[in-house]
């Protein structure tokens, strides 16, 4: 990985998702889940800890799952949990346990909401609507990305384009929408102004 001292690192799932970010900013692809979105960012910022430098920000682009009727385009995370981690037990062990939520800087240029994040891909009905108290979107990556940035101590931005209702519907076409998906998301990141150079923007 190239020095990050002083600039934006992205954060990515899978390449399609980055596409459209331009090829002389740094990106990383860590691949789907949250295990291993924490082990190659947790790689990387150690690696940047103990040469160069730490990213002044870490920005993952990605798509996610509309937990409510009518979410379209991109918006950024004010704060996210993890859904799928349960530990019901009587006894002092919060210590031990990451924050339930990760509360996190917006900057007011795009719409925000929260993100809830497991390791599954929600596509029906029933799930769908036990998380859409808890939050408006759904994905695989997110809090583990802003946990890992929380414990470095370096300030993080989720931008998620909503790629599928997250219900019944979505399975089989999440897929189809990528490309769409990368042109919205390098059009809100260059409005944010954590792209260096322009990229191609979607009305």
């Amino acid at each position: 990985m190239e020095n990050l001292s002083g600039r934006t690192l992205f954060v990515a799932a899978v390449d399609a998702e980055a596409a459209q970010i331009p090829a002389d900013e740094p990106v990383i692809i860590t691949g789907i889940g949250t295990l291993p979105a924490a082990i190659a960012l947790t790689e990387v910022l150690t690696a940047a800890r103990l040469g160069d430098g730490l990213p002044d920000r870490v920005v993952n682009v990605g798509t996610a799952g509309a937990l409510a009727d009518g979410m379209t385009g991109v918006f950024e995370i004010s704060q996210v949990l993890k859904h799928d981690f349960h530990l019901e037990i009587l006894s002092d062990i919060h210590r031990y346990l990451l924050p339930d939520v990760i509360e996190l800087e917006t900057s007011g240029r795009l719409p925000t909401c929260g993100l809830a994040t497991g390791d599954a891909f929600i596509s029906d009905s029933v799930t769908r609507a036990a998380l859409s108290g808890r939050a408006s979107l759904c994905d695989m990556e997110g809090y583990a990305i802003a946990a890992v940035c929380q414990r470095f101590g370096v300030p993080v931005t989720l931008l998620k384009q909503v790629s599928d209702s997250a219900n019944e519907e979505a399975i089989g076409t999440w897929a189809n929408v990528l490309e769409r998906a990368a042109r919205q998301i390098a059009s809100a990141a260059t409005d944010l102004g954590v792209l260096s150079s322009s990229a191609e923007k979607e009305n």
